[in-house]
């Protein structure tokens, strides 16, 4: 049995004790405000909550955020309605939030439940539409990792509309447990009944078939590091042999691994750069010196090109590890710890929004 995630449970004991809150004050509010019932009070300041915040891009770090949000667009909604503000249903609601303080401790209690309803939705930051599907894996033995897939007119797409309801963290080990992976051009996936599985899927097909020694061992870290995680399934993924070029079977350049940091979706490449492949030269029997110096000049320029290209086209920053530094791929690992364990976004808060909305009538302004 999956272990219960200890934010969900303390998220829904609040929620329930906001509800009991409510609903202590209910009668008092309808008294105060004249509404004739909970359905219609809830309808003036819950209903129109994705008109005051732009929910497709905004992303709310918290319940206090939430509110500031949703203050300031009421208050721009009425600004922005010049002199027939005063004719509105929103400006009398407006008015009375102002009178009772009742209302508004109502109001906040409110909106403080709403967001910790949407929480998933809200708190996470989305990925552009062009970033939202990856390609892994060497040529005839690539996979796809998709958000929201969905297989359609012979090809594999994401549905857009659900990208920001994904409950999982988007590029985790939860987000490859969802959905698996596809298979370029055919209506299949690998899917993998649980985290063991799909490790092993990881270590013993994907890493293996890139006939790296340095792979393989961090591949063994991070399988090591996810079994022995308190909340493993939070973990972002190691993700083997992502491919510059996409789906395209003629691609340029695979970085070895690349992590997707969860919160704020930096991306973090890793490239393994031992000298027998990166940089030692062959077939320069009867060459010049000027001819051999050349052709290092070029397999250089090639992999600075790589690494460029990767930044220029998917903004990835690039550690790259040469053989002092493969001695001990543990060291190595221990720098892919740093992305592996999720972050915590701040987001300054308008806090002046609280004082300036209740104190002042902002269509006089």
């Amino acid at each position: 049995m999956a272990k219960r995630n200890p934010e969900t449970t303390a998220r829904n004991k609040i929620i329930n004790e906001l509800t009991a809150q409510l609903q202590e004050i209910h009668d008092e509010v309808l008294k105060a405000t004249g509404f004739d019932s909970v359905h219609s009070l809830h309808g003036k300041i819950g209903g129109k909550f994705d008109q005051f915040i732009d929910i497709k891009n905004e992303v709310i770090s918290s319940p206090e955020h939430f509110i500031s949000l949703w203050l300031e667009g009421y208050k721009k909604n009425l600004i922005d309605r010049g002199a027939y503000a005063e004719n509105s249903n929103l400006y009398e609601t407006y008015k009375l939030l102002q009178k009772y303080t009742i209302f508004k401790d109502y109001l906040f209690i409110f909106l403080k439940r709403v967001y910790l309803r949407n929480y998933e939705a809200l708190s996470k930051k989305r990925p552009l539409i062009e970033d939202a599907e990856i390609y892994i894996g060497q040529n005839n033995a690539n996979y796809g990792i998709l958000i929201t897939p969905r297989f359609a007119n012979g090809s594999w797409e994401n549905d857009k509309s659900e990208i920001r309801h994904f409950k999982k963290q988007y590029w985790s080990i939860g987000h490859i447990l969802e959905t698996g992976f596809i298979i370029p051009s055919k209506n299949d996936k690998m899917t993998f009944k649980d985290i063991p599985d799909y490790l092993n899927f990881f270590v013993n097909v994907i890493v293996r078939n890139s006939g790296s020694k340095y792979e393989m061992e961090i591949a063994e870290h991070y399988r090591e590091f996810v079994l022995n995680h308190e909340r493993p399934e939070n973990i972002p993924l190691l993700i083997p042999e992502f491919r510059y070029e996409g789906i395209d079977v003629i691609h340029k350049y695979r970085l070895d691994y690349t992590i997707i940091e969860p919160n704020d979706l930096n991306k973090i490449g890793f490239e393994l750069s031992p000298w027998s492949t990166h940089g030692q030269l062959n077939g320069t029997k009867g060459m010049t010196q000027a001819e051999i110096n050349e052709k290092a000049k070029s397999n250089f320029e090639k992999e600075m090109t790589k690494h460029k290209n990767y930044f220029k086209k998917h903004a990835i920053f690039s550690m790259i590890y040469t053989d002092e530094e493969l001695k001990d791929t543990k060291n190595i690992f221990n720098d892919m710890k740093k992305y592996l364990e999720p972050k915590t976004s701040t987001t300054q808060l308008k806090l002046h929004i609280f004082d300036d909305f209740f104190k002042n009538d902002v269509t006089k302004k």
